[in-house]
């Protein structure tokens, strides 16, 4: 196994399309098969399943993941050999280390005198020489090894298909040869704690194999007994810091026929019919200052209570749990039959044909992962979740807060999983022990601080360099996330047992914030946008906007916080007077948020991070109806920085042009995402290399684009796009404790469905309310109680537990050519179909066209129409005769007294 390191520097180096290079040959092939594949026979088991007609071989990209939130593997589906690499959440390197660094406080007032007199490389220098964290580096994720399945040869085998079935968290491999069928099914049971394999055959005593543990780690291999093989170890040592961190892993086989043996560390099982065989991981770490936990005993009880289960029991009970959590949320946006073909193909296919099915297995298969890799009481999910398989992985697998670790977490409430997100919440407890004593440390403050990484042992300081690593509001953004996440769940004990963190963030950054000499504002001082230069080898900066943001989300999330609990008001206050005091955002000369406090123009145009747009997301301080200067600057802000990057940044920029309410532009990178160069065979999302945050970034980013909650209320369908003109989605979360379902067609809202947890009055927008609809209480009957109060809003006053449904009563459709020619007249035609109730008196018809155009007539008058029943205008169209070739969107338009109803095509010039 490899344990090449790339560092961050290097990866950076490496560059966007550099390291896209690396996957050339992973590319070639899938595009190879995606040209020259005929229309398989379909071979999953439904379309929530990734299916392929080929093994992973030695490719852990082509490996399929199962996890039960502490334990994690990737499973080959080799027929000759299978291969299990197997991971536990706590196998860390190294062991508890304080990363504090006692010159820090010291040389701070000179860092800060340099940058405020802009000799940003000298603060760097100093930073380096006195804030780094001891070690520099922080340590890795690391994994416990493999258990390897040796069948034999794998000649003659035909009728292969492997697949992930994200309806029951189960991987699977199926193929023939010698004339009898076989098949493996494993999965990692939350409930059990164990990761099962089950091998049957149709012809019995068909099973035989020898099985092995193997690592890259420190271990011993045995048998402990007759049926059982061990691989017990130690973590590995990394930046000065001895590995220890025990852990055993058993692997048993039960059989029914054959025999089973074990010896000198080697399973034999002989002429089974079928075999259960039951993977225990067990270790030594306890938290982030304890490792001596008996992980002999964790491995051994979880072996010995799942061997007292029959199979299926086993796998009902890991499928009911799953579904749990899984089945809250469903999606469907439509199916056409390039969902048919394989996995792979469908990835390198994806750009050049229409697959909406693939944007709804996206999604789900970010929640999938969520939920295999994080748990209440695990470790959360880490730049890789739970699955890797190096010694020192890219950028150490651990837990980047300026944009990964928080993008994570995006669709664990939006997606209804708010359990998985418990292990963030007891990360932050952690950090508010080991960041107080970095604050203490190195910047004689109180309260607590995080920079820009962490891993196991809750290491706080300034780790990489100070062009990377100097920024400070890490802890800050993981406590705002505290406030945000009891806007969805409105439980106060959570916030009552979270707030403390809350606090303490907030208190650093009184006893921190500067005022600039200049414009006298609040700033950080020494902080950086992240990752990102503003003049040449200078990133180092006072008051970067993300961090002013940040701020603003953690005070505003504090004072209000202090009021729901009913504590702290004099500290309240002084949050309230901070933020007052804090930078605000500006508009820069290129007409786009600026960066930073002045109107520097950044030295990487189209850089990864759009930082300085947090305001825009996950923040909702840019909106579109309440500060509409600040959200038309963060529009020229992504024009500006361009479509193109990592894997995680088109995923970050999905969230960002739904936010924006731009539908086509958001599902744009949906697609960009879904390449070769971005989105592994197995669905991995890369950077590359592989990075999950890309994953669950497209959940969420798909979430937004269907539901919004952040500008108190609920927006429905704010950004849904042309390729989606058909679909539902039922079970996600809004804030205020709202769950959210809608249908559409034509690509106009049908229902929407909505369910309160608690009584009260929530604003809802969707262009449905423009038109003529309907609110009822579903659950008791009748109409519900509402009020018009915009164009587009109505306020819903509704009762906890009752689900309520807004529809329709009329739609329209607009029919136009898919291409144009310019000066030649082109025919369109409005239809309005009444839904349920009569239209009366009339509808009157229109079709707006870009400027030079021609439309005839200017308006058409139809009605009355009766119940369930429909009418058709006509228009002429007539592109200007200079029409520049493009795309250019058409809108038909009904309307009545009270009401409007649009509909939109996009045309070809």
């Amino acid at each position: 196994m490899s344990e090449h390191h790339l560092t961050r520097r290097q990866l950076m180096k490496i560059g966007t399309a550099g390291a896209g290079a690396l996957l050339l040959p992973m590319q070639w092939t899938a595009v190879a098969r995606a040209a020259s594949m005929p229309p398989p026979e379909v071979r999953a088991a439904n379309d929530l399943a990734l299916w392929y007609d080929e093994a992973a071989g030695t490719d852990w990209l082509r490996a399929l993941p199962i996890g039960n939130g502490r334990l994690g593997a990737m499973v080959f589906g080799n027929v000759d050999t299978e291969r299990l690499q197997l991971n536990e959440d706590t196998v860390w390197a190294g062991g508890p280390y304080d990363q504090s660094n006692p010159k820090g406080a010291q040389a701070l007032p000179e860092i800060r005198r340099l940058v405020f007199e802009n000799q940003w490389t000298q603060a760097q220098d100093l930073i380096n020489q006195t804030m780094l964290g001891k070690p520099v580096g922080q340590l890795a994720y690391q994994p416990v090894g493999n258990l390897r399945l040796n069948f034999g040869s794998a000649a003659g085998a035909s009728e292969y298909n492997r697949q992930l079935d994200l309806t029951t968290a189960t991987t699977s491999v199926t193929y023939v040869l010698n004339g009898v069928r076989y098949r493996r099914e494993v999965l990692a049971s939350a409930p059990d704690q164990v990761i099962a394999i089950r091998l049957t055959a149709d012809k019995p005593g068909s099973i035989t194999f020898s099985a092995t543990f193997d690592s890259p780690q420190r271990t011993t291999r045995s048998s402990p007994d007759g049926t059982t093989v061990a691989v017990d170890g130690v973590s590995g040592d990394m930046e000065g810091v001895t590995g220890s961190v025990r852990f055993l892993a058993l692997a048993r086989a039960v059989a029914e026929g054959g025999s089973v043996t074990s010896s000198g560390g080697t399973l034999q099982v002989s002429a089974a019919d079928s075999v259960t065989l039951l993977i225990s991981i067990g270790s030594s770490y306890v938290n982030y200052k304890d490792v001596g936990g008996d992980y002999q005993g964790i491995a051994w009880k979880h072996l010995n209570t799942a061997l007292d289960t029959p199979y299926d029991k086993l796998r009902s009970r890991h499928v009911a749990d799953y579904q749990r959590l899984f089945g809250r949320t469903t999606i469907e946006l439509g199916r056409t039959a390039a969902a048919d073909q394989p996995t792979d193909v469908r990835i390198a296919q994806h750009s050049s044909v229409d697959d909406p099915q693939f944007s709804a297995l996206l999604f789900q298969f970010g929640r999938y992962l969520l939920i295999s890799s994080s748990r209440p009481g695990t470790q959360p999910a880490n730049l890789q979740g739970i699955w890797n398989d190096q010694m020192r992985p890219p950028w150490d697998s651990k837990y980047t807060l300026n944009a990964n670790l928080p993008m994570n977490y995006w669709p664990a409430d939006t997606t209804n999983l708010s359990e998985c997100y418990a292990p963030v919440f007891d990360m932050i407890k952690d950090l508010t022990v080991t960041g107080a004593r970095t604050a203490q440390a190195q910047y004689g403050a109180a309260g607590w601080v995080t920079h820009h990484n962490t891993d196991a042992w809750r290491a706080a300081s300034v780790v990489d360099g100070a062009f990377w690593g100097m920024w400070q509001t890490g802890g800050a953004w993981l406590a705002s996330m505290i406030w945000d996440h009891y806007l969805f769940t409105g439980d106060t004990d959570f916030l009552r047992a979270n707030y403390p963190a809350m606090k303490g963030a907030a208190q650093f950054f009184l006893d921190t914030l500067v005022p600039e000499p200049e414009l006298g504002w609040l700033v950080t001082n020494p902080s950086n946008s992240p990752e990102l230069s503003h003049h040449p080898n200078a990133s180092v900066a006072a008051g970067p906007t993300m961090d002013m943001q940040i701020l603003r989300d953690l005070f505003d999330g504090c004072a209000e916080a202090s009021k729901v609990l009913g504590v702290d008001a004099d500290f309240r206050g002084k949050v309230e007077t901070a933020r007052e005091r804090l930078a605000p955002m500006k508009i820069g000369s290129r007409g786009n948020i600026q960066e930073w406090l002045y109107d520097w123009v950044e030295t990487e145009p189209n850089h990864r991070h759009v930082s300085h747009l947090y305001g825009l997301h996950p923040s909702h301080q840019i909106t579109k109806r309440d500060t509409p200067e600040l959200f038309e600057a963060a529009r020229r802000t992504l024009e500006l920085r361009g479509d193109d990057g990592t894997g995680w940044s088109l995923a970050w920029k999905i969230n960002y042009w739904a936010r924006l309410e731009e539908g086509t532009r958001a599902h744009d990178l949906v697609r960009a995402l879904v390449t070769p160069a971005r989105l592994a065979p197995n669905m991995f999302d890369l950077h590359p290399p592989f990075q999950i945050d890309g994953n669950f970034g497209a959940t969420s980013g798909i979430a937004e684009m269907l539901l919004q909650s952040h500008a108190d209320e609920l927006h429905l369908l704010p950004a849904l796009p042309e390729a989606w003109p058909s679909g539902q989605v039922k079970g996600l979360r809004g804030r205020g404790g709202h769950t959210v379902g809608a249908a559409w067609s034509e690509g106009q809202a049908d229902e929407f469905l909505l369910t309160p947890d608690r009584d009260g009055t929530v604003k809802v927008r969707g262009e449905m309310f423009t038109g003529r609809y309907r609110v009822v209480d579903a659950t008791r009957g009748g109409q519900a109680r509402t009020k018009k109060v915009g164009p587009d809003l109505i306020e819903l006053t509704g009762q906890a537990g009752h689900t309520y449904r807004a529809y329709s009563l009329q739609k329209v459709r607009l029919d136009a050519p898919a291409e144009v020619t310019p000066g030649q007249e082109a025919k369109v035609t409005v239809t309005v179909r009444a839904i349920e109730m009569p239209l009366a008196p009339s509808a009157t018809v229109s079709v707006e066209a870009p400027d030079g155009w021609s439309v005839t007539p200017a308006q058409v008058v139809l009605g009355p129409l009766k119940p369930d029943s429909e009418s058709t205008a006509e228009f002429k169209v007539t592109p200007s005769a200079n029409e520049p070739t493009g795309t250019v969107v058409l809108t038909g338009k009904a309307s009545g007294r009270d009401w409007t109803t649009s509909a939109k095509a996009t045309v070809r010039v």
